[in-house]
């Protein structure tokens, strides 16, 4: 993971954001202050992978963190993004036996984190139900994204997938320009750069988006709607 430890005056601010943090004894917090530190990620970085050791439970302030399996024979399906305010326990996955499955953290721009370390996790899950739900539920609602995007990839067509992630990208950011190359694109449809390539050059020939270099323009985000 390419990192670097920051200064830690900001820590306890961000950890007082977590939900449970006004739940937790003095004891309990000082433990999580004592095991958290804030971290950087260049874009591109492999923040965490399937054999790494245990990293921590996470907290993205800066960024944008993509989610994916990947294959033995390097193919990536995309599960779920994690940005600015999101928590992640798939980071953590020793602290959950129950998380069986592995993952790959890729930094998508360049990355603020808040980690705090397992043992600390794991001792606030022990001893705190507060803690231990928000760890469950959070655990719970990152399979459920993780099987929309299955689904999504198993079952969904492929001018809809495209549709659908164009429109999130576009509801998102608040932009009609999309600054991603076909490749960009095809990592978070899990897909061939050939295959949005074609499907792109089909929805520009009906007026849905117009193709600019390194960027795709939504010419009509209504008739996108529409496919869905």
């Amino acid at each position: 993971m390419a990192e670097r430890e920051m200064a830690t005056g900001d820590i306890a601010t961000h950890l007082s954001a977590l939900p449970f943090w006004p739940r937790l004894d003095a004891a309990q917090q000082a433990l999580m202050e004592r095991n958290a530190s804030i971290r950087t990620c260049a874009k591109g970085a492999l923040i965490h992978g399937g054999s790494d050791a245990c990293l921590g439970f996470t907290l993205v302030l800066e960024g944008d963190i993509r989610a994916c399996l990947l294959s033995e024979e390097g193919r990536e399906i995309t599960l779920f993004h994690l940005y600015p305010g999101d928590c992640c326990m798939l980071t953590a996955a020793c602290v959950i036996s129950q998380i069986t499955f592995d993952t790959h953290l890729v930094a998508e721009q360049d990355c603020r984190l808040l980690v705090v370390s397992a043992g600390a996790v794991e001792t606030l899950a022990q001893q705190n139900i507060y803690a231990r739900c928000f760890l469950y539920e959070l655990a719970t609602a990152r399979f459920s994204a993780v099987m929309w995007s299955m689904q999504q990839v198993l079952f969904a067509r492929f001018d809809r997938r495209l549709a659908t992630f164009l429109l999130n990208e576009y509801e998102r950011t608040g932009n009609t320009e999309i600054r991603m190359t076909h490749e960009q694109i095809a990592q978070h449809v899990s897909s061939a750069r050939e295959v949005v390539a074609r499907m792109l050059k089909r929805f520009a020939s009906d007026g849905l988006v117009e193709m600019r270099r390194g960027a795709i323009r939504l010419s009509d985000p209504d008739g996108l709607r529409r496919l869905l």
